[in-house]
């Protein structure tokens, strides 16, 4: 049997009460699309039903790569979302991979991400840690006593910026924003402030767990400016969990290169492209994500109209 180096995902919709209409016009609104992460259907070629989790955890590093599946084996240590926020999110922060481990158990892994700004309306802010000079009894007080706004560092975003959020950076998302996120696998959230929305299931505050992992140093960290849209590419931010590169896509194909080590994750930002890999082909449009394989090696991206911009992420070598 010929392998398959091209997987198309199928994109699974989240409704959050603080979703806008941007990725898929429905009532309730859907705030998230979850575009590749271990629960992911496969939708194209031999491997079509069958779940990303259940490839890397069979195929190890014929599917993941040789580097994620020596240090990830039988995982697929990404999540890849994007969201639509036409209003605040609650006020959260992720524990970090000991942390996670001692507060929900053995095999829990923490979560640093990263966010990549599609689309911000004039004005539109984040919330990016605490300011500077807050202590920890600052931050235990503002807390618990729900006055953590008081003590948050406030930043205006732009389409196209990049930000880096280590774990135990306590952060928000405002209104006005259509971004793509990366992270670590894990959905570990613990809320801090919720806007004084009513508490309900799977909305509740975790105050104790809250003040167990924020950092009263920690600032999200701008990695990424605008980038010209003639500009080729470039690593937009790295850590020791994930890359994320821009391709701009003209003309000219796009070439790149898995090198055995790590499966790469195409997210279609703008424009349509077809992904090609030795006899295998694929079509993405707008917001649509495929896998290329580890053991894929050499691809090409083509833009199909005059040019297309592709979100890129990769486990890095250690």
């Amino acid at each position: 049997m010929i392998p398959q180096h091209l997987y198309k995902l199928e994109p699974q919709m989240r409704e959050r009460v603080w979703g806008g209409q941007r990725l898929h016009p429905h009532t309730p609104p859907i705030g998230e699309v979850w575009c590749a992460f271990e629960q992911s259907v496969v939708t194209s070629g031999a491997a079509a039903g069958r779940t990303v989790g259940d490839l890397a955890a069979s195929d190890g590093a014929t599917f993941a790569g040789t580097a994620v599946a020596a240090r990830f084996p039988g995982r697929f240590p990404l999540l890849i979302k994007l969201l639509d926020c036409a209003d605040w999110l609650s006020v959260q922060v992720h524990p970090n991979d000991e942390q996670a481990q001692r507060l929900e158990g053995a095999g829990q892994f923490g979560k640093t991400e990263a966010w990549h700004f599609i689309a911000a309306e004039p004005g539109a802010t984040i919330i990016a840690g605490t300011r500077p000079g807050t202590t920890a009894d600052d931050l235990e007080r503002a807390i618990r006593t729900g006055r953590i706004v008081q003590v948050s560092l406030s930043v205006a975003v732009h389409p196209g910026e990049t930000y880096l959020l280590h774990a135990g950076t306590m952060h928000a998302l405002g209104p006005g924003l259509l971004l793509y996120e990366v992270q670590q696998s894990s959905d570990i959230t613990y809320r801090v402030y919720d806007w004084d929305r009513p508490a309900s299931a799977g909305r509740q505050l975790h105050i104790e767990q809250a003040v167990a992992v924020t950092d009263a140093q920690r600032q999200a960290l701008r990695t990424s400016a605008p980038m010209a849209t003639d500009h080729p590419g470039a690593v937009a931010v790295g850590c020791s969990y994930f890359v994320l590169d821009v391709l701009n896509v003209a003309a000219i194909a796009t070439i790149g290169d898995t090198a055995q080590r790590t499966f790469h994750a195409l997210t279609v930002k703008s424009g349509s492209v077809k992904v090609t890999c030795g006899d295998e082909e694929l079509r993405l449009e707008t917001f649509e994500t495929a896998l290329i394989a580890g053991a894929a090696g050499a691809y090409a991206i083509h833009a199909l109209d005059a040019a297309a911009t592709v979100l890129r992420a990769r486990v890095p070598d250690r």
